[in-house]
């Protein structure tokens, strides 16, 4: 039996959905990798009562660790690593050492940041930093905040605690130190790999998919297989072990088999992924004509690294002029069927061909409402055109929901369109 951990994602600011857990999904993948089976993530807020209980509940699930992000800060609410101490019997005290390590690293940030610092206030928050529970392992800060390991007391059972930092980058930063500490290396004991596959296809609802699993039910054993529909894509992601291989290669050949027309990608590959690498590739270049999508199409587009090699530029054109006289709309057409058209989208893309020289144009037209929206031409409704060396797709449509919604599912479309147009597969 491999290994099980679980973990505690602790913020207020999290619970309450101001700020969005990355934490969480990381250190589950991590795990993974590693071959420890997550059986819970939990969000709790920034009180004591509550990080207890949610380190009582995982601890009657029989979890051989718990891994803690966030409270660490040298502020009253950052309680974490002293409700850990409590929880396994070991009173937290300063560590004299550490106290000066993170007064050191204060100072350096304070020089570069050119804070002003009161040196009472900045000296109590290092003091509480610096407490630690009696027996633990301090793992080094990445930013002012320490880690723990944190094992029970002498005499009693129970999972370790790794304690780590809320902000992303220290607690990433902090990740190597943590898994090659001795006494975690010690709790995860023996693992077992945890394989993880994702297909994706565009096009097949979730409810089409369920008929397909129930008929291979028998044949799944060992495969723990959940779908999620996003965007319009359905993704099929398993885990397993290495001995169950054989029944993932045979779900995956009955997928290609009932879904070739649907099939995007069968190694986890995104859309983003297929369309940078036709691009890269193909030695392409791409430019979008954005109107209703404000931009999001050439921010998705440039969000990789190593993007400048084929996004030239992008186009952001609201208002009619701006339509003629940066991307060559003839006033004409868009006096006759209006901006939010497949003929206007078309001329967006070919305008952003020519005007940046670009291999590929994408051209986006549409009303993301609230307001605006007609009989004729409902809010939602979309257009978007992409033109390549080798052809044309075009796609219109009315998407639901928030103005939010009504964009970003738009982009989503765009990158689905551009896929098509250069890598094939199924039609946006």
């Amino acid at each position: 039996m491999t290994a099980r951990a679980s973990i505690v994602v602790t913020g207020t600011e999290v619970l309450t959905g101001r700020v969005a857990d990355r934490n969480g999904p990381w250190l589950a993948e991590q795990l993974r990798v590693l071959g420890v089976d997550v059986g819970h993530v939990v969000v709790v807020g920034d009180r004591p009562g509550e990080v207890r209980a949610a380190l009582d509940f995982l601890a009657g699930t029989g979890v051989d660790l718990v891994v803690t992000s966030g409270g660490l800060g040298p502020t009253a609410d950052d309680l974490t690593a002293e409700v850990v101490g409590t929880w396994q019997h070991r009173p937290s005290e300063v560590d004299p050492e550490l106290e000066h390590r993170i007064a050191a690293v204060v100072e350096r940030l304070s020089a570069r940041r050119n804070w002003r610092v009161d040196p009472a206030a900045a000296a109590a928050g290092v003091r509480k930093q610096a407490r630690v529970p009696a027996g633990s392992t301090v793992l080094e800060p990445v930013g002012t905040a320490p880690g723990l390991v944190v094992p029970p007391a002498a005499g009693r059972s129970g999972p370790l605690v790794l304690v780590l930092p809320g902000p992303p980058s220290e607690l990433q930063g902090m990740w190597p130190d943590a898994v090659a500490d001795p006494t975690v290396q010690a709790a995860l004991g023996a693992r077992v790999e945890l394989r993880q596959q994702t297909i994706r296809l565009w096009g097949t609802q979730e409810s089409t998919l369920a008929v397909t699993l129930r008929r291979l039910e028998s044949a799944l054993d060992g495969l723990e297989v959940t779908t999620c529909l996003r965007d319009g894509e359905l993704e099929i992601v398993t885990r397993y072990a290495p001995d169950a291989q054989p029944r993932y290669d045979a779900l995956l050949a009955a997928v290609r088999d009932e879904y070739a027309g649907t099939l995007v990608s069968t190694d986890g590959s995104t859309v983003d992924d297929l369309v940078a690498r036709a691009l890269a590739d193909g030695g392409l270049t791409v430019a979008t004509a954005e109107s209703c999508t404000g931009g999001l199409l050439s921010a998705r587009l440039t969000a990789r690294a190593g993007s400048s090699g084929w996004v030239l530029g992008g186009v952001t054109a609201y208002a009619d002029p701006a339509k003629q006289q940066l991307l060559g709309v003839p006033a004409e057409l868009l006096a006759r069927v209006g901006a939010v058209s497949t003929e206007v989208a078309a001329a967006l893309a070919s305008g952003a061909r020519e005007t940046f020289g670009a291999d590929v144009g994408v051209g986006v037209t549409g009303i993301a409402g609230p307001g605006g929206g007609s009989e004729a031409k409902p809010v939602g409704t979309v257009h978007l055109c992409a033109v390549g060396p080798d052809g044309t797709r075009e796609r219109s449509l009315v998407v639901p929901g928030s103005r939010q919604a009504v964009r970003e599912r738009t982009v989503t479309v765009a990158m689905q369109l551009l896929r098509s147009l250069l890598a094939g597969g199924p039609p946006a």
